[in-house]
């Protein structure tokens, strides 16, 4: 029993000790396989309270909102992001390589949709395996 106690005294302090190191990753074995899995920031758009804009207006936010997606790509760690495939009010998605939700709020909140209210948000953090590579 006091081995046990031991071991999983050993465990939670060399847990405590690396993520003091790095708090946004950590190792996990499965089988023979170990994984890096890493902290990203997951973001959603959702439909904002203002969507009657006019044709003309819509294709001016659009242009605006992809404008800032592609400058979130360029400077600031956004490696994913797209449409959902449906018409929810869900609207689309952002992965970014961030440190903290408050970063990707602050970011996402600059989007001209976002400030139109014709898009809403919501960010996560969410643990994925480093290195992982679409198909």
């Amino acid at each position: 029993m006091e081995k046990s106690i031991l071991v999983v005294l050993a465990i939670v302090l060399s847990t405590s000790l690396f993520s003091q190191e790095n708090p946004r990753e950590f190792e996990m074995t499965e089988g023979d396989t170990t994984y890096v899995m890493k902290q990203y920031m997951f973001c959603m758009y959702l439909s904002g309270a203002e969507r009657s804009q006019s044709d003309e207006e819509k294709e001016k936010i659009q242009s605006a909102h992809l404008a800032h997606l592609n400058m979130l790509a360029e400077e600031h760690n956004l490696f994913v992001a797209g449409p959902f495939g449906d018409d929810s009010d869900k609207r689309g998605v952002l992965l970014f390589d961030l440190e903290t939700v408050e970063e990707a709020e602050d970011l996402v909140s600059q989007d001209p949709a976002v400030q139109a209210k014709r898009l809403d948000f919501e960010c996560h953090p969410v643990w994925l395996a480093k290195g992982t590579v679409l198909p």
